[in-house]
């Protein structure tokens, strides 16, 4: 009796390049294509001992082909599948088009924001205001930091036709309250010192600051801060047209006579400040009231600069 056969194993599927590239982009490739376990294999029946010999069975005529085997994977996934072509649906990849769920959002559009407008130069603001206009600019300044601390801006004030300009440094503490040049005991000993040469400032005298706000802690006004605010001093000279000028303090005169030279050096003697409109006018130097209050012994030389401005006239 011959011994039963069992049956070869099931080959596995064959599959054309663009089935393989479908089962490779949803993960099924080696599951699909490897063989069958040996544990799914039906068992062959045990053979019955015989006493005649058994001669070998001839293998089957037409055998299966082996399975295919799954072509090794390369060190790096490769690229192509993500750019594989659908039929019918050019330009767009496999896996997108077998991609579950609702589609990606696109990508927030970036809209430049417009650029702020570059702030126009106060020189360029006030070239054609009035007084009165430029007393709301003033009002209104956001040209250094100043402004940020400030309580009030100090444009000036004075009588009008102006004979005498006076010209400080910044506001202090009463001033920037106020609004005002000048108040406190300040410009009570000011207001003295004019009187003693028959000047007022309620008749014939305008008096301001090179810097409109007060500075913190009435500290010296910095380079940056007198540039951005002597441009308002400049057009007040314009539109007052003094017939001189006194300047307090030595921030002031080195802004309006462009030096740095010390207040030392600089009083006792006329200057010249020479306007856009080619006019000269004289220009005298002294000390600020509040440096003569805490040095009284200086107030006789502040006095013959007071008698030096009065005898131009």
């Amino acid at each position: 009796m011959m011994a039963p056969v069992s049956s070869p194993a099931p080959a596995a599927p064959r599959v054309n390049p663009l089935q393989r590239i479908w089962l490779r982009e949803i993960g099924m490739e080696r599951l699909w294509l490897r063989p069958a376990p040996a544990a799914s294999r039906p068992a062959a029946e045990p053979q019955v001992p015989v006493s005649k010999p058994v001669f070998p069975v001839s293998a089957p005529a037409a055998e299966a082909p082996p399975a295919e085997a799954p072509p090794a994977r390369p060190a790096a996934a490769p690229a192509a599948p993500a750019a594989e072509p659908v039929p019918g649906r050019p330009g767009i990849p496999a896996s997108i088009l077998n991609r579950k769920g609702p589609p990606p959002p696109p990508p927030p559009k970036v809209v430049a924001e417009a650029a702020a407008p570059a702030p126009i130069p106060v020189a360029e603001a006030i070239r054609n205001s009035s007084l009165d206009e430029m007393r709301e600019q003033v009002v209104a300044c956001e040209a250094c930091g100043l402004c940020k601390g400030r309580r009030n801006a100090v444009f000036g004030h004075g009588g009008q036709p102006t004979r005498w300009l006076v010209v400080g440094e910044a506001p202090g503490e009463q001033e920037d309250r106020q609004g005002q040049p000048f108040v406190g005991r300040s410009g009570q000993l000011l207001d003295a010192m004019l009187s003693a040469v028959s000047m007022s400032r309620e008749r014939d005298v305008f008096i301001t600051n090179v810097i409109k706000c007060r500075p913190p802690g009435n500290r010296n006004p910095k380079p940056e801060e007198i540039a951005a605010c002597s441009p308002y001093l400049m057009r007040q000279i314009a539109l007052l047209k003094p017939e001189r000028i006194l300047v307090l303090g030595r921030f002031a005169a080195q802004t309006l006579l462009g030096t740095d030279a010390t207040i030392g050096s600089l009083r006792g003697r006329v200057h010249q400040l020479k306007t856009d409109e080619g006019v000269q006018i004289p220009v005298v130097v002294s000390y600020h009231p509040a440096y003569l209050l805490r040095s009284p012994g200086e107030k006789a030389r502040a006095w013959q600069d007071l008698k030096l401005a009065a005898r131009m006239g």
